[in-house]
């Protein structure tokens, strides 16, 4: 029996979605393959969708000064993890292992980033954006000076809390909604694709 996506509304057919939506989530099908549930679960309120989407790609495309995008995907797996999110754990997990070239590294992070093998710049950013997600710190001249220290420039600090928050509000909204992962995430950047497939 197929697994529900969603105690909300899903749309049956992607044909029912404004073209935007239906063009958006055909485009992630084509690249990955399968929709992630994710999509499905949003669409039922397409001006959601968009504006959600809109500022996930503002912070995770755009370039930063000095973070990777493998390091954005580190945030997202640790303020997921730290908020219970299964959804986000399994799914930035699978593009955490992809883009860092590294099977491990996503459970690693997920069960307890402090024993991870990571760079202690990488702890310390961690150590930030949890911080502000769960801890409900603020950035205050102490966290500034360590992580500038570090080599961390303004607008990647800003990217760091940017991230930490909107991974809160997905975190809630995809538990809230109980949208379970694709079975494809599980094996995603874990075995070569075509073995996965």
């Amino acid at each position: 029996m197929p697994q529900e996506i969603s105690r909300f509304p899903v749309v049956d057919n992607l044909d029912a979605l404004p073209t935007d939506v239906r063009e958006r989530i055909l485009a992630v099908q084509e690249k990955a393959g399968f929709v992630p549930n994710v999509f499905v679960m949003l669409a039922h309120r397409p001006d959601e969708f968009r504006a959600f989407f809109s500022y996930h790609d503002a912070l995770m495309e755009r370039e930063s000064d000095t973070l990777t995008k493998a390091e954005k995907e580190m945030i997202v797996v640790a303020v997921s993890a730290d908020h219970g999110c299964l959804y986000c754990v399994v799914a930035h997990g699978a593009i955490l292992r992809i883009l860092a070239k590294d099977a491990l590294i996503a459970d690693q992070v997920a069960v307890n980033y402090r024993t991870a093998p990571i760079s202690e710049r990488q702890r310390v950013m961690l150590d930030y954006a949890l911080h502000l997600a769960v801890h409900r710190g603020v950035l205050d001249d102490i966290w500034q000076a360590r992580l500038g220290e570090l080599g961390f420039t303004l607008d990647d600090i800003w990217d760091i809390g940017a991230i930490a928050a909107l991974f809160g509000l997905s975190n809630r909204l995809v538990s809230m909604a109980r949208t379970p992962p694709n079975d494809e995430f599980y094996l995603l950047g874990r075995v070569p694709r075509a073995a996965a497939g």
